[in-house]
């Protein structure tokens, strides 16, 4: 019973405001008819259309009670005063329609006004009591009646303004959701597709340059040949893993794909070892207190390491590469340099490849450097990312 009041209620309240105007304007009419149709008692002046016409008069401006709260009441209060002059109708239990404008002008207008209309409604009260019984009873039943309508009127406003005051926030709170989705959307959307340019560029970069060195091998030395053979066909396996495992977290048509984990460090001497196979001489040195490592930084190192030597095997034609990390306290330094082309060799361009290392730096609070090695020549690429507590394992 309650809970389908209460959707009648909701229901009203979502109307067109002339509609619910209009509705509470044919209440009150019911209710001011009822003196008239009421049998009266024996001795008291019978019922005339005129004295009903001048009612009804009083109740219609309360369609209008939203857009001219102070005219309607006045207009209100006016037609009652002529009705209790120059009419010998029947009283009512109650001022209905004067009550309700009251309460709108409480719940719309602002301080000022409603401090003149309540000034001004208590002389008109004055007077019409005045003019009917005179009684100290029936001002106080009458003010006491003004004022409740009142008090629910600014009740109403203070829920009006609590209610809108929520809603306003909950705007703000799913647009600042919908936002933040939006950007993680986005950064995921970058993550992959930095993830997807690391692997095919360095597996498409040893490929090539093993491919090239390839058919000189055959005639030279055939045992190189087969090495640059099996270095094509396990870089291509390798890269087609990690693509599997990074479109896996797009797929969603054919359910969950296998989630693979990310290389890391541990994987750095295989990596090594396929772009040795007829590339550059490559050393090796990981120094400091080796820590575990949490996932993401244990991969940003991996994929560092991996787009600096495709950057060598591409444009730095070097003979030697050195590979440095070093464990620091709260940080973990990767060095990566050539004795290369250095710039010359488009090492210090802006590509996507140092715009990635410069990222996956930043995105672990720390950052890289790129350019000239230590003594002027080849190239060299450092990053420096910070390892906190919380990515810090025993």
């Amino acid at each position: 019973m309650i809970p389908a009041l209460g959707r009648r209620v909701r229901r009203l309240r979502g109307a067109r405001p002339w509609v619910v105007d209009l509705g509470l304007t044919v209440l009150v009419q019911l209710a001011v008819t009822m003196p008239f149709v009421l049998p009266r008692e024996p001795g008291l002046p019978p019922v005339t259309w005129a004295a009903y016409a001048v009612t009804t008069l009083s109740v219609v401006p309360l369609v209008w009670r939203r857009r001219r709260p102070v005219l309607v009441l006045m207009a209100i209060l006016l037609v009652g005063g002529v009705y209790k002059v120059a009419m010998d109708g029947p009283g009512q239990p109650l001022p209905y329609a004067g009550l309700m404008a009251f309460y709108t002008v409480a719940l719309q207008c602002p301080g000022r006004v409603r401090a003149a209309v309540g000034a001004g409604s208590v002389v008109a009260v004055g007077a019409s009591v005045g003019l009917g019984t005179g009684t100290a009873r029936e001002l106080s039943f009458t003010l006491f009646c003004a004022g409740a309508a009142y008090a629910l009127g600014r009740l109403q406003y203070t829920r009006q303004a609590y209610t809108a005051a929520v809603e306003d926030r909950a705007a703000q709170l799913e647009r600042a959701n919908r936002i933040e989705a939006e950007q993680a959307v986005a950064r995921e959307r970058a993550r992959i597709a930095r993830e997807m340019h690391d692997i095919l560029s360095h597996a498409v970069s040893i490929m090539i340059v093993q491919a090239e060195a390839g058919p000189v091998a055959v005639r030279r030395a055939p045992e190189r040949a087969e090495a640059a053979f099996e270095a094509i066909s396990e870089t291509g396996r390798e890269a087609m893993a990690q693509l599997r495992t990074m479109l896996g977290v797009l797929r969603e048509a054919d359910g969950p794909a296998p989630r693979e984990p990310q290389p890391g460090v541990a994987a750095l001497p295989a990596l090594l070892d396929r772009v040795r196979r007829g590339g550059p001489e490559i050393a090796y040195e990981e120094t400091g207190e080796v820590r575990g490592l949490s996932p993401a930084v244990d991969t940003a190192v991996y994929r560092i390491v991996q787009e600096a030597l495709t950057n060598v095997v591409k444009h730095a034609r070097a003979r030697r590469v050195g590979v440095r990390l070093h464990h620091g306290a709260r940080e973990l330094a990767v060095t990566v340099t050539d004795d290369g082309r250095g710039q010359a060799g488009g090492g210090a361009g802006g590509g996507h490849g140092l715009i990635g290392i410069r990222e996956r730096a930043a995105a672990h609070g720390g950052t890289a450097v790129c350019g000239p090695g230590p003594d002027g020549t080849g190239f060299s690429v450092r990053a420096v990312l910070v390892t906190s507590p919380l990515e810090v394992g025993n």
